[in-house]
């Protein structure tokens, strides 16, 4: 006997309190805008800007006691992370330090930076700093301003694409969910002020990336099955092609987030903003193909044409309103 998370055949009614599960996408919508412009995001250091430390030791790199020994000097925003490379000897081991730009400064003093390397050398006498370098102001903004654009430019080429696949409905549907994940997923940054980076950017593009996915599955069901029930009122059909495709987005969505809890708890603080904006986005994600992409279509509405199949041919679409 087979292990089934949702049964072979559902009958749920997604458009049942479609006023109201719109509605709370409309209202979380305007506020995260609002906390966005009110309080802002937590920019890490790829946006504020500071300075990369890399480093090298005889003893093995432990994050924990590096972090701990840098935390009271009270520097901000500071990311370490173990270098890995096969070609490092036994005794070679390496560590970058980011820390963000100090108020009122450019970067990282030299005195910053020499405090900094006293407190390491209290926990390994064998540290050395083997390069500093510095991000300033200007670099930065440029960042944030190439980020947002990135994002754009692939909601823009997602829209142009589902516009040829399917029809300008379902691409103006797709869009606006994929815009509702984007919208939350910085709302919630914004509220509970988790550091924002260039990994919190590429979160944000796998979040398109497979938001996007789940919406074209269903679409693409509900295609064909407003050619095989032409006469079907629209909404019926949508909810046909929705939970005929359940079964599918539950298992894809559940297993991804399986993997993206355990990073979640075991992954340490390195990649945690990542993980956490990807197993947001997965929630929100899969929640605006449903609930969010398909209200639009229906409220756009969809012409379904067809005319009398030849022997080569299958059905072809009419000027029918659904």
């Amino acid at each position: 006997m087979r292990l089934r998370l949702v049964p072979a055949e559902t009958h749920i009614d997604f458009f049942k309190a479609r006023r109201v599960t719109f509605g709370a996408s409309v209202v979380l919508m305007i506020l995260s805008i609002v906390c966005w412009a009110v309080m802002g995001l937590n920019f890490g250091i790829d946006f504020r800007g500071g300075t990369t430390i890399r480093t090298q030791s005889e003893s093995a790199v432990t994050v924990g006691d590096y972090r701990d020994a840098i935390a009271p000097l009270q520097l901000g925003d500071v990311s370490i992370s173990e270098v890995f490379d096969p070609s490092f000897d036994a005794n070679h081991h390496v560590a970058m330090i980011r820390i963000q730009a100090q108020e009122g400064q450019e970067s990282v003093s030299g005195e910053t930076v020499d405090t900094v390397l006293a407190a390491l050398q209290e926990i390994d006498p064998t540290i050395r700093f083997t390069s500093v370098e510095s991000v300033g102001p200007k670099v930065s903004g440029e960042l944030i301003q190439t980020a947002f654009i990135a994002v754009g430019l692939a909601m823009a080429a997602i829209l142009f694409y589902i516009w040829l696949r399917f029809e300008w409905q379902f691409s103006v549907g797709a869009v606006a969910a994929l815009f509702h994940d984007v919208i939350l997923t910085i709302g919630i940054f914004s509220a509970l002020q988790i550091r924002f980076d260039l990994a919190t950017i590429a979160a944000l593009l796998t979040i398109i990336g497979y938001s996007i996915n789940d919406t074209v599955v269903i679409f693409d069901r509900l295609r064909e099955n407003l050619r095989k029930f032409k006469t079907m009122p629209l909404m019926e059909v949508m909810n046909l092609s929705v939970n005929e495709t359940l079964s599918r987005t539950i298992m894809t969505s559940g297993t991804t987030l399986l993997a993206l809890i355990a990073l979640l708890v075991l992954g340490g603080d390195v990649i945690r903003g990542f993980v956490f904006a990807i197993t947001w986005g997965i929630v929100v994600g899969t929640y605006s193909s449903v609930y969010v992409a398909k209200n639009i279509v229906l409220w756009l509405g969809v012409k379904r044409d067809w005319t009398k199949p030849s022997n080569t041919e299958g059905n072809q679409f009419a000027n029918i309103d659904a």
